[in-house]
Protein backbone atom coordinates (compact mmCIF):
# COMPACT_ATOMS: atom_id res chain seq x y z
CA UNK A 1 0.00 0.00 0.00
CA UNK A 2 2.63 2.76 0.90
CA UNK A 3 4.44 1.82 -2.20
CA UNK A 4 1.60 2.76 -4.51
CA UNK A 5 0.52 5.52 -2.46
CA UNK A 6 4.47 7.43 -2.85
CA UNK A 7 4.01 6.61 -6.50
CA UNK A 8 0.92 9.18 -6.17
CA UNK A 9 2.95 11.82 -4.55
CA UNK A 10 6.64 11.20 -6.75
CA UNK A 11 6.46 14.67 -8.34
CA UNK A 12 5.90 16.13 -4.60
CA UNK A 13 8.60 13.91 -3.12
CA UNK A 14 10.81 15.26 -5.99
CA UNK A 15 10.62 18.59 -5.42
CA UNK A 16 10.74 18.29 -2.25
CA UNK A 17 14.13 16.41 -1.52
CA UNK A 18 15.56 18.54 -4.36
CA UNK A 19 14.87 21.75 -2.65
CA UNK A 20 16.52 20.22 0.60
CA UNK A 21 19.18 19.26 -1.09
CA UNK A 22 19.50 22.22 -2.46
CA UNK A 23 19.51 24.01 0.71
CA UNK A 24 22.06 21.44 2.55
CA UNK A 25 24.69 21.69 -0.32
CA UNK A 26 24.54 26.02 -0.56
CA UNK A 27 24.73 25.87 3.15
CA UNK A 28 27.88 24.31 3.46
CA UNK A 29 29.11 25.20 0.50
CA UNK A 30 29.52 28.95 -1.00
CA UNK A 31 25.83 30.04 -0.22
CA UNK A 32 24.81 33.10 -2.05
CA UNK A 33 27.63 32.84 -4.95
CA UNK A 34 25.77 29.46 -5.44
CA UNK A 35 22.45 31.69 -6.03
CA UNK A 36 22.35 32.20 -9.63
CA UNK A 37 22.99 28.63 -10.63
CA UNK A 38 20.72 27.47 -8.21
CA UNK A 39 17.91 29.56 -9.67
CA UNK A 40 18.53 27.92 -13.03
CA UNK A 41 19.03 24.84 -12.14
CA UNK A 42 15.51 24.79 -9.92
CA UNK A 43 14.01 26.34 -13.01
CA UNK A 44 14.82 23.59 -15.24
CA UNK A 45 13.85 20.90 -12.51
CA UNK A 46 10.11 22.74 -12.29
CA UNK A 47 10.15 22.30 -16.48
CA UNK A 48 10.71 18.94 -15.70
CA UNK A 49 8.54 17.98 -13.62
CA UNK A 50 5.61 19.51 -15.02
CA UNK A 51 6.28 17.83 -18.41
CA UNK A 52 6.92 14.58 -16.13
CA UNK A 53 3.09 15.44 -14.73
CA UNK A 54 1.65 16.48 -17.80
CA UNK A 55 2.75 13.47 -20.41
CA UNK A 56 2.93 10.51 -17.74
CA UNK A 57 2.21 11.84 -14.64
CA UNK A 58 0.68 9.70 -11.59
CA UNK A 59 -2.97 9.08 -11.31
CA UNK A 60 -4.93 8.12 -8.75
CA UNK A 61 -5.68 8.58 -4.74
CA UNK A 62 -3.18 7.96 -1.80
CA UNK A 63 -3.01 7.59 1.78
CA UNK A 64 -7.07 6.61 2.13
CA UNK A 65 -8.36 9.50 -0.31
CA UNK A 66 -6.82 12.16 1.51
CA UNK A 67 -4.42 12.92 -1.52
CA UNK A 68 -5.92 12.90 -5.32
CA UNK A 69 -3.96 13.00 -8.44
CA UNK A 70 -6.79 13.95 -11.45
CA UNK A 71 -7.34 15.13 -14.54
CA UNK A 72 -7.70 18.45 -12.44
CA UNK A 73 -4.77 18.94 -10.38
CA UNK A 74 -2.70 17.67 -13.16
CA UNK A 75 -3.95 20.52 -15.38
CA UNK A 76 -3.44 23.12 -12.02
CA UNK A 77 0.32 21.77 -11.48
CA UNK A 78 1.42 22.28 -14.58
CA UNK A 79 0.38 25.78 -14.81
CA UNK A 80 2.16 26.21 -11.04
CA UNK A 81 5.89 24.78 -12.06
CA UNK A 82 6.07 26.49 -15.56
CA UNK A 83 4.71 29.71 -14.41
CA UNK A 84 7.28 28.93 -10.86
CA UNK A 85 9.99 28.51 -13.16
CA UNK A 86 9.03 31.68 -15.65
CA UNK A 87 9.08 33.77 -12.62
CA UNK A 88 12.56 32.50 -11.28
CA UNK A 89 14.41 32.75 -14.51
CA UNK A 90 12.57 36.36 -14.90
CA UNK A 91 14.02 37.05 -11.38
CA UNK A 92 17.93 36.22 -11.46
CA UNK A 93 19.41 39.38 -13.59
CA UNK A 94 16.97 42.10 -11.59
CA UNK A 95 17.83 40.47 -8.25
CA UNK A 96 21.38 40.05 -8.92
CA UNK A 97 21.39 43.98 -9.76
CA UNK A 98 19.51 45.04 -6.94
CA UNK A 99 21.83 42.98 -4.43
CA UNK A 100 18.59 40.32 -2.91
CA UNK A 101 19.93 37.13 -5.35
CA UNK A 102 20.04 34.92 -1.67
CA UNK A 103 20.25 31.09 -2.19
CA UNK A 104 17.78 30.84 -0.13
CA UNK A 105 14.91 32.37 -2.64
CA UNK A 106 14.76 29.74 -5.12
CA UNK A 107 14.61 26.89 -2.57
CA UNK A 108 11.41 29.22 -0.83
CA UNK A 109 9.86 29.34 -4.06
CA UNK A 110 10.15 25.41 -4.60
CA UNK A 111 8.90 24.80 -1.01
CA UNK A 112 6.03 27.14 -1.97
CA UNK A 113 5.25 25.23 -5.15
CA UNK A 114 5.22 22.01 -3.49
CA UNK A 115 2.39 23.57 -0.90
CA UNK A 116 0.42 24.87 -4.17
CA UNK A 117 0.64 20.73 -5.42
CA UNK A 118 -0.68 19.65 -2.20
CA UNK A 119 -3.96 21.86 -1.83
CA UNK A 120 -5.06 21.38 -5.69
CA UNK A 121 -4.38 17.57 -4.72
CA UNK A 122 -6.24 18.20 -1.29
CA UNK A 123 -8.65 15.34 -0.27
CA UNK A 124 -8.95 15.95 3.42
CA UNK A 125 -9.23 18.84 5.21
CA UNK A 126 -6.26 18.57 6.74
CA UNK A 127 -3.80 17.32 3.34
CA UNK A 128 -5.28 20.94 2.60
CA UNK A 129 -4.07 22.91 5.51
CA UNK A 130 -1.06 21.14 5.71
CA UNK A 131 -0.21 22.09 1.82
CA UNK A 132 -1.79 26.45 2.19
CA UNK A 133 0.62 26.49 5.21
CA UNK A 134 3.50 25.14 3.42
CA UNK A 135 2.98 27.71 0.53
CA UNK A 136 2.39 30.81 3.13
CA UNK A 137 4.51 30.63 5.36
CA UNK A 138 7.89 30.47 2.21
CA UNK A 139 6.08 33.38 0.68
CA UNK A 140 5.77 35.20 4.38
CA UNK A 141 9.50 34.89 3.71
CA UNK A 142 9.86 35.89 -0.04
CA UNK A 143 7.57 39.13 0.77
CA UNK A 144 10.36 40.52 2.83
CA UNK A 145 13.69 39.40 1.35
CA UNK A 146 14.65 42.83 1.05
CA UNK A 147 15.54 42.59 4.52
CA UNK A 148 17.05 47.34 4.40
CA UNK A 149 13.90 48.05 2.74
CA UNK A 150 11.01 49.40 5.16
CA UNK A 151 8.75 48.79 2.89
CA UNK A 152 9.27 44.73 2.11
CA UNK A 153 9.54 44.09 5.40
CA UNK A 154 6.16 46.10 6.22
CA UNK A 155 5.08 43.84 2.99
CA UNK A 156 6.02 40.74 4.92
CA UNK A 157 4.66 41.83 8.17
CA UNK A 158 1.20 42.24 6.66
CA UNK A 159 0.86 39.60 5.07
CA UNK A 160 1.60 37.27 7.76
CA UNK A 161 -0.52 38.68 10.27
CA UNK A 162 -3.35 39.25 7.82
CA UNK A 163 -2.17 35.45 6.42
CA UNK A 164 -2.74 34.12 10.01
CA UNK A 165 -6.33 35.52 10.24
CA UNK A 166 -7.24 33.84 7.03
CA UNK A 167 -5.90 30.72 8.45
CA UNK A 168 -7.83 31.35 11.63
CA UNK A 169 -11.28 31.64 9.56
CA UNK A 170 -10.37 28.60 7.68
CA UNK A 171 -9.32 26.75 10.80
CA UNK A 172 -12.51 27.60 12.47
CA UNK A 173 -14.51 26.47 8.70
CA UNK A 174 -13.00 23.18 9.31
CA UNK A 175 -13.34 22.49 12.69
CA UNK A 176 -17.15 23.21 12.25
CA UNK A 177 -17.24 21.25 9.54
CA UNK A 178 -15.71 18.05 10.92
CA UNK A 179 -17.84 18.61 14.43
CA UNK A 180 -21.18 18.37 11.82
CA UNK A 181 -19.74 16.11 9.57
CA UNK A 182 -17.80 14.36 11.73
CA UNK A 183 -15.14 13.20 9.55
CA UNK A 184 -12.09 15.86 7.36
CA UNK A 185 -12.27 13.92 3.97
CA UNK A 186 -13.55 15.08 1.04
CA UNK A 187 -16.22 12.02 0.64
CA UNK A 188 -17.22 12.21 3.78
CA UNK A 189 -18.41 15.36 3.79
CA UNK A 190 -20.25 15.03 0.10
CA UNK A 191 -21.95 11.63 1.63
CA UNK A 192 -23.27 13.70 5.34
CA UNK A 193 -24.33 16.70 3.08
CA UNK A 194 -27.07 14.09 0.73
CA UNK A 195 -29.55 15.38 2.72
CA UNK A 196 -28.22 19.07 2.69
CA UNK A 197 -26.68 21.20 4.53
CA UNK A 198 -27.45 21.98 8.67
CA UNK A 199 -27.00 25.76 9.98
CA UNK A 200 -23.91 24.37 11.77
CA UNK A 201 -22.10 23.11 8.29
CA UNK A 202 -22.95 26.47 6.53
CA UNK A 203 -21.07 28.19 8.85
CA UNK A 204 -18.36 26.04 8.76
CA UNK A 205 -18.84 26.45 4.85
CA UNK A 206 -18.64 30.29 5.28
CA UNK A 207 -15.72 30.11 7.05
CA UNK A 208 -13.65 28.11 5.02
CA UNK A 209 -14.97 29.79 2.02
CA UNK A 210 -13.72 33.17 4.03
CA UNK A 211 -10.22 31.36 4.27
CA UNK A 212 -10.02 30.53 0.42
CA UNK A 213 -10.97 34.39 -0.47
CA UNK A 214 -8.05 35.41 1.42
CA UNK A 215 -6.02 33.05 -0.62
CA UNK A 216 -7.31 34.39 -3.71
CA UNK A 217 -7.10 38.11 -2.59
CA UNK A 218 -11.16 38.33 -2.97
CA UNK A 219 -12.91 41.06 -2.10
CA UNK A 220 -13.76 41.83 1.15
CA UNK A 221 -10.74 39.80 1.48
CA UNK A 222 -8.39 41.84 -0.50
CA UNK A 223 -6.80 43.91 2.19
CA UNK A 224 -3.48 42.67 2.15
CA UNK A 225 -3.08 42.50 -1.57
CA UNK A 226 -2.51 46.16 -2.41
CA UNK A 227 0.10 46.98 0.39
CA UNK A 228 2.34 43.37 0.14
CA UNK A 229 2.49 44.03 -4.14
CA UNK A 230 3.45 47.24 -3.62
CA UNK A 231 6.53 46.50 -0.82
CA UNK A 232 7.62 42.92 -1.91
CA UNK A 233 10.34 42.89 -4.51
CA UNK A 234 9.18 43.44 -8.20
CA UNK A 235 10.28 39.80 -8.82
CA UNK A 236 8.52 38.35 -6.07
CA UNK A 237 5.17 40.28 -7.02
CA UNK A 238 5.17 38.51 -10.05
CA UNK A 239 5.03 35.05 -8.40
CA UNK A 240 2.62 36.20 -6.07
CA UNK A 241 0.33 37.45 -8.81
CA UNK A 242 0.85 34.37 -10.66
CA UNK A 243 1.41 30.50 -9.46
CA UNK A 244 -0.28 31.42 -5.83
CA UNK A 245 -3.56 32.37 -7.86
CA UNK A 246 -3.93 28.93 -9.92
CA UNK A 247 -3.44 27.52 -6.60
CA UNK A 248 -6.28 29.23 -4.27
CA UNK A 249 -8.34 28.45 -7.64
CA UNK A 250 -7.81 25.49 -7.73
CA UNK A 251 -8.30 24.54 -3.66
CA UNK A 252 -11.44 26.85 -4.29
CA UNK A 253 -12.77 24.42 -6.81
CA UNK A 254 -11.29 21.04 -5.17
CA UNK A 255 -13.54 22.02 -2.22
CA UNK A 256 -16.75 23.04 -3.07
CA UNK A 257 -17.27 20.10 -5.57
CA UNK A 258 -15.46 17.56 -3.95
CA UNK A 259 -16.78 18.19 -0.68
CA UNK A 260 -19.91 20.53 -1.07
CA UNK A 261 -20.82 19.39 -4.69
CA UNK A 262 -24.16 18.20 -3.85
CA UNK A 263 -25.47 21.66 -2.63
CA UNK A 264 -24.19 23.48 -5.59
CA UNK A 265 -27.05 26.14 -4.16
CA UNK A 266 -25.55 26.62 -0.74
CA UNK A 267 -21.80 28.27 -1.86
CA UNK A 268 -23.22 29.52 -5.19
CA UNK A 269 -24.47 32.70 -4.16
CA UNK A 270 -21.61 33.53 -1.80
CA UNK A 271 -18.82 32.83 -5.01
CA UNK A 272 -21.58 35.02 -6.82
CA UNK A 273 -20.98 37.54 -4.39
CA UNK A 274 -17.33 37.65 -3.85
CA UNK A 275 -17.42 37.52 -7.55
CA UNK A 276 -19.30 41.14 -7.47
CA UNK A 277 -17.73 42.62 -5.32
CA UNK A 278 -14.04 41.17 -6.44
CA UNK A 279 -14.52 42.37 -10.07
CA UNK A 280 -16.44 45.76 -9.00
CA UNK A 281 -13.63 47.06 -6.39
CA UNK A 282 -10.82 45.93 -8.43
CA UNK A 283 -12.31 47.67 -11.43
CA UNK A 284 -13.00 51.10 -9.60
CA UNK A 285 -10.14 51.17 -6.88
CA UNK A 286 -7.33 50.99 -9.50
CA UNK A 287 -8.43 53.74 -11.37
CA UNK A 288 -6.38 56.10 -9.15
CA UNK A 289 -3.61 54.26 -8.89
CA UNK A 290 -0.50 56.14 -9.94
CA UNK A 291 2.05 53.08 -9.30
CA UNK A 292 1.95 50.35 -11.48
CA UNK A 293 2.52 47.45 -8.62
CA UNK A 294 -0.67 48.68 -6.55
CA UNK A 295 -2.26 48.83 -10.03
CA UNK A 296 -1.67 45.16 -11.13
CA UNK A 297 -2.67 44.38 -7.08
CA UNK A 298 -6.04 45.91 -7.99
CA UNK A 299 -5.87 44.35 -11.49
CA UNK A 300 -5.75 40.69 -9.75
CA UNK A 301 -8.61 41.57 -7.69
CA UNK A 302 -10.92 42.22 -10.48
CA UNK A 303 -8.90 39.15 -12.60
CA UNK A 304 -9.90 36.64 -9.66
CA UNK A 305 -13.76 38.04 -9.49
CA UNK A 306 -13.87 36.77 -13.01
CA UNK A 307 -12.43 33.74 -12.54
CA UNK A 308 -14.68 32.92 -9.44
CA UNK A 309 -17.55 34.43 -12.04
CA UNK A 310 -16.78 30.83 -13.71
CA UNK A 311 -16.69 28.55 -11.29
CA UNK A 312 -20.16 30.38 -9.12
CA UNK A 313 -21.90 28.47 -11.88
CA UNK A 314 -21.26 25.31 -10.09
CA UNK A 315 -20.95 23.08 -13.95
CA UNK A 316 -18.23 21.35 -15.48
CA UNK A 317 -18.19 24.56 -18.36
CA UNK A 318 -17.58 26.64 -15.81
CA UNK A 319 -14.75 24.98 -13.96
CA UNK A 320 -13.28 24.37 -17.54
CA UNK A 321 -14.04 28.28 -18.18
CA UNK A 322 -12.07 29.09 -14.52
CA UNK A 323 -9.00 26.88 -15.76
CA UNK A 324 -8.95 28.53 -19.14
CA UNK A 325 -9.07 32.12 -17.94
CA UNK A 326 -6.45 31.57 -15.18
CA UNK A 327 -4.25 29.79 -18.01
CA UNK A 328 -4.36 33.16 -20.12
CA UNK A 329 -4.77 35.51 -16.85
CA UNK A 330 -0.96 33.63 -15.57
CA UNK A 331 0.65 34.21 -19.28
CA UNK A 332 -0.63 37.68 -19.55
CA UNK A 333 1.04 38.90 -16.12
CA UNK A 334 4.28 37.08 -16.85
CA UNK A 335 4.66 39.58 -20.18
CA UNK A 336 3.20 42.09 -18.27
CA UNK A 337 5.85 41.55 -14.99
CA UNK A 338 8.79 41.41 -17.32
CA UNK A 339 7.99 44.78 -18.58
CA UNK A 340 7.66 46.21 -15.05
CA UNK A 341 11.30 44.37 -14.08
CA UNK A 342 13.06 46.95 -17.03
CA UNK A 343 10.95 49.83 -15.75
CA UNK A 344 14.54 51.48 -14.47
CA UNK A 345 15.71 55.09 -14.05
CA UNK A 346 19.41 55.30 -13.33
CA UNK A 347 19.68 51.53 -11.95
CA UNK A 348 16.86 52.80 -9.28
CA UNK A 349 13.31 51.02 -9.68
CA UNK A 350 10.70 53.10 -11.33
CA UNK A 351 6.94 52.33 -10.78
CA UNK A 352 4.88 55.14 -11.16
CA UNK A 353 3.01 55.09 -14.72
CA UNK A 354 4.15 58.68 -15.56
CA UNK A 355 7.09 57.51 -15.90
CA UNK A 356 5.80 56.06 -19.37
CA UNK A 357 4.73 58.73 -21.09
CA UNK A 358 5.78 58.88 -24.90
CA UNK A 359 7.73 55.30 -23.84
CA UNK A 360 6.89 54.25 -27.87
CA UNK A 361 8.56 57.01 -29.22
CA UNK A 362 12.19 55.21 -27.59
CA UNK A 363 11.18 51.65 -27.58
CA UNK A 364 8.51 51.32 -29.99
CA UNK A 365 8.51 47.35 -30.44
CA UNK A 366 8.84 46.88 -26.28
CA UNK A 367 5.85 49.42 -26.06
CA UNK A 368 3.87 47.45 -28.98
CA UNK A 369 4.16 43.92 -26.92
CA UNK A 370 2.66 46.19 -23.59
CA UNK A 371 -0.12 47.79 -25.55
CA UNK A 372 -1.04 43.86 -26.75
CA UNK A 373 -0.69 42.62 -23.24
CA UNK A 374 -2.61 45.88 -21.83
CA UNK A 375 -5.51 45.12 -24.40
CA UNK A 376 -5.78 41.41 -23.35
CA UNK A 377 -6.15 42.21 -19.83
CA UNK A 378 -8.98 44.69 -20.61
CA UNK A 379 -10.74 42.15 -22.38
CA UNK A 380 -10.77 43.74 -25.68
CA UNK A 381 -11.05 41.62 -28.81
CA UNK A 382 -9.18 39.92 -30.56
CA UNK A 383 -6.91 39.73 -27.90
CA UNK A 384 -6.85 35.91 -25.85
CA UNK A 385 -8.31 38.23 -22.96
CA UNK A 386 -11.77 38.37 -24.60
CA UNK A 387 -12.01 35.17 -25.18
CA UNK A 388 -11.27 34.12 -21.24
CA UNK A 389 -13.95 36.92 -20.46
CA UNK A 390 -16.11 35.17 -23.18
CA UNK A 391 -16.16 31.90 -21.61
CA UNK A 392 -16.49 32.90 -18.01
CA UNK A 393 -19.35 35.36 -18.54
CA UNK A 394 -20.94 32.52 -21.03
CA UNK A 395 -20.94 29.64 -18.18
CA UNK A 396 -22.53 32.00 -15.83
CA UNK A 397 -25.43 32.84 -18.48
CA UNK A 398 -26.01 28.79 -19.12
CA UNK A 399 -26.17 28.70 -15.35
CA UNK A 400 -28.85 31.34 -14.75
CA UNK A 401 -26.67 33.62 -13.48
CA UNK A 402 -27.27 36.52 -15.98
CA UNK A 403 -27.38 39.44 -13.56
CA UNK A 404 -23.46 38.08 -12.76
CA UNK A 405 -22.37 37.96 -16.41
CA UNK A 406 -23.98 41.23 -17.08
CA UNK A 407 -22.27 42.66 -13.70
CA UNK A 408 -19.00 41.34 -15.24
CA UNK A 409 -20.00 43.23 -18.50
CA UNK A 410 -20.19 46.24 -16.66
CA UNK A 411 -16.75 45.78 -14.45
CA UNK A 412 -14.77 44.61 -17.59
CA UNK A 413 -15.76 48.22 -19.22
CA UNK A 414 -14.92 50.25 -16.04
CA UNK A 415 -11.74 48.25 -15.57
CA UNK A 416 -10.65 49.24 -19.19
CA UNK A 417 -10.06 52.59 -18.14
CA UNK A 418 -6.56 52.06 -15.99
CA UNK A 419 -5.33 49.69 -18.71
CA UNK A 420 -6.26 52.14 -21.90
CA UNK A 421 -4.39 55.48 -19.87
CA UNK A 422 -0.93 53.29 -19.69
CA UNK A 423 -1.54 52.73 -23.64
CA UNK A 424 -2.90 56.68 -23.38
CA UNK A 425 0.70 57.60 -21.99
CA UNK A 426 2.68 55.37 -23.98
CA UNK A 427 1.82 56.70 -27.66
CA UNK A 428 -0.17 60.03 -26.97
CA UNK A 429 1.61 61.57 -23.60
CA UNK A 430 4.12 64.34 -22.56
CA UNK A 431 7.67 63.42 -23.07
CA UNK A 432 9.46 63.04 -19.63
CA UNK A 433 12.74 62.03 -18.27
CA UNK A 434 13.36 58.54 -20.12
CA UNK A 435 13.57 55.43 -18.53
CA UNK A 436 16.77 53.62 -19.11
CA UNK A 437 16.89 52.15 -22.42
CA UNK A 438 17.51 48.01 -23.16
CA UNK A 439 16.04 45.43 -21.13
CA UNK A 440 18.04 42.18 -20.28
CA UNK A 441 17.47 39.06 -23.05
CA UNK A 442 15.63 36.99 -20.59
CA UNK A 443 12.92 39.59 -19.88
CA UNK A 444 12.59 40.85 -23.49
CA UNK A 445 11.83 37.20 -24.26
CA UNK A 446 8.79 36.64 -22.21
CA UNK A 447 7.45 39.84 -22.49
CA UNK A 448 7.26 38.90 -26.85
CA UNK A 449 6.29 35.32 -26.13
CA UNK A 450 3.93 36.43 -23.86
CA UNK A 451 2.31 39.12 -26.02
CA UNK A 452 2.60 36.89 -29.11
CA UNK A 453 0.84 34.27 -27.58
CA UNK A 454 -1.61 36.73 -27.09
CA UNK A 455 -2.50 37.76 -30.50
CA UNK A 456 -1.41 33.97 -31.62
CA UNK A 457 -3.57 31.99 -29.13
CA UNK A 458 -7.10 33.34 -30.79
CA UNK A 459 -6.44 30.33 -33.51
CA UNK A 460 -7.03 27.59 -30.76
CA UNK A 461 -5.91 28.64 -27.56
CA UNK A 462 -2.63 26.45 -28.26
CA UNK A 463 -5.27 23.42 -27.15
CA UNK A 464 -5.71 24.24 -24.03
CA UNK A 465 -9.17 24.28 -24.22
CA UNK A 466 -9.85 20.26 -24.40
CA UNK A 467 -7.25 20.16 -21.82
CA UNK A 468 -9.39 22.50 -19.49
CA UNK A 469 -12.44 20.30 -20.73
CA UNK A 470 -10.77 17.26 -19.27
CA UNK A 471 -9.25 18.23 -16.13
CA UNK A 472 -13.25 19.79 -15.57
CA UNK A 473 -14.82 16.60 -16.68
CA UNK A 474 -12.31 14.66 -13.76
CA UNK A 475 -13.18 17.07 -10.64
CA UNK A 476 -16.90 17.87 -11.39
CA UNK A 477 -18.67 13.98 -11.50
Amino acid sequence: MIAADIQVVLPELVLSVFAMAALMGAVYTIKDRAAPLLVWTTSGVMVLVALWIAIAGPQGSAFEGSFTSDGFSVFAKVMILMSGAAILLMSEGYMARHGILKFEYPVLITLASVGMMVMVSAGDLIVLYMGLELQSLALYVVAALRRDSIKSTEAGLKYFVLGALSSGLLLYGASLTYGYTGTTSFAGIIEATEGGVSTGLLFGLVFLLAGFAFKVSAAPFHMWTPDVYEGSPTPVTAFFATAPKVAAMGLFARVVHDAFGGVVGDWQQIVALLSVLSMFLGAIAAIGQRNIKRLMAYSSIAHMGFALMGLAAGTVLGVQAMLIYMAIYVTMNIGTFAFIMSMEKDGRVVTDIDALQMYSKREPLKALAMLVLLFSLAGVPPMVGFFGKLYVLRAAYDAGLGWLAVAGVLASVIGAFYYLRIVYYMYFGEERDALDPGMSPVLWGFLMASAAVMVVGIVNLFGIEPAAAAAAASLVN
